[in-house]
C-alpha cells in the first residue's frame, strides 16, 4: 500500500472539535494510534463550544484517557454557545489564528468539510483556510 503521509513521523498533533467528545467519536482510533506509533508525541487538543462545566469536566476527563501516553498534552476549552458557531466566526478565527502563531503541528485533525452540523462545518473551513502548508485528516461524526 502507497501511503501519502507517514503517521509514524508525526512530532506535533493538533485536535480540533466544535464540542466535548467530538475529537474523541470522530478521531480516538486514530488518536491512540498515533501515540502509539510516536513516543514523545506532542498534542495540542482544542474545543469550542466547552461552556457548561460538566461537559467541560467530562471533556478533560476524556482528552486525558484519550492522549495517555502522549509526551506532553495542551487542552484548551472555550465557552462559544453550541450551535452558534457560525455566528460567532470571527471570535472564533481569531483564536485559530493564534492557535497557529503559538503551536506548529506535523498533523491536523479536524471535523469533516461537509458534516451536516454548522459548527463542525465552520471548524473545518477555519482549519483548511488557516493551516495551509499541513497535513489535514477530517473525522466524520455519525449522525443516527
Amino acid at each position: 500500500m502507497i501511503s501519502l503521509f507517514d503517521m509514524q513521523r508525526v512530532d506535533r498533533l493538533l485536535c480540533l472539535g466544535a464540542h466535548p467528545d467530538d475529537i474523541e467519536l470522530g478521531a480516538g482510533g486514530t488518536l491512540m494510534r498515533l501515540i502509539g506509533q510516536n513516543p514523545g508525541l506532542q498534542i495540542r487538543w482544542i474545543v469550542f463550544c466547552g461552556a457548561d462545566p460538566v461537559r467541560a469536566e467530562e471533556a478533560r476527563s476524556a482528552a486525558a484517557i484519550f492522549t495517555a501516553g502522549a509526551g506532553g498534552v495542551d487542552i484548551e476549552l472555550h465557552g462559544f454557545r453550541d450551535a452558534f458557531l457560525p455566528w460567532q466566526g470571527d471570535q472564533v478565527k481569531q483564536l485559530f489564528e493564534a492557535a497557529k502563531k503559538s503551536f506548529t503541528p506535523d498533523l491536523i485533525l479536524t471535523h469533516q468539510a461537509d458534516d451536516r452540523h454548522q459548527d463542525h462545518r465552520l471548524i473545518s473551513q477555519l482549519t483548511w483556510n488557516t493551516w495551509r502548508d499541513q497535513p489535514i485528516l477530517e473525522y466524520e461524526i455519525l449522525k443516527w
